[in-house]
């Protein structure tokens, strides 16, 4: 998919971005590139190939599931303002 200039200011402006008029060229010519990319990749064909979420086949490190703070609920409540069974009251902000 080819992009025009116009495509790039509009899609700037969308965006919200302050794009310098001596780049879009530029700009149209990556952002063309990248969408063709995406086209091609969408075309392949991927059913025998397996979901993985590291393409390096490892595992995540896990630390120890354990308590490593002392439990300070009842000093923090009790310089809170407003408490109420266990829990902190603040001011209503949606309606």
């Amino acid at each position: 998919m080819s992009l025009t200039v116009d495509d790039v200011k509009k899609i700037a402006h969308l965006a919200r971005l302050g794009i310098d008029t001596r780049d879009i060229e530029s700009y149209t010519v990556d952002l063309s590139g990248m969408l063709d990319l995406m086209t091609q990749m969408s075309n392949l064909d991927t059913r025998d190939v397996a979901p993985m979420a590291h393409p390096m086949d490892q595992v995540q490190r896990l630390r120890t599931d354990a308590v490593t703070e002392a439990d300070n609920r009842e000093q923090f409540q009790a310089i809170a303002p407003q408490t109420e069974a266990g829990l902190y009251l603040v001011p209503k902000v949606i309606e």
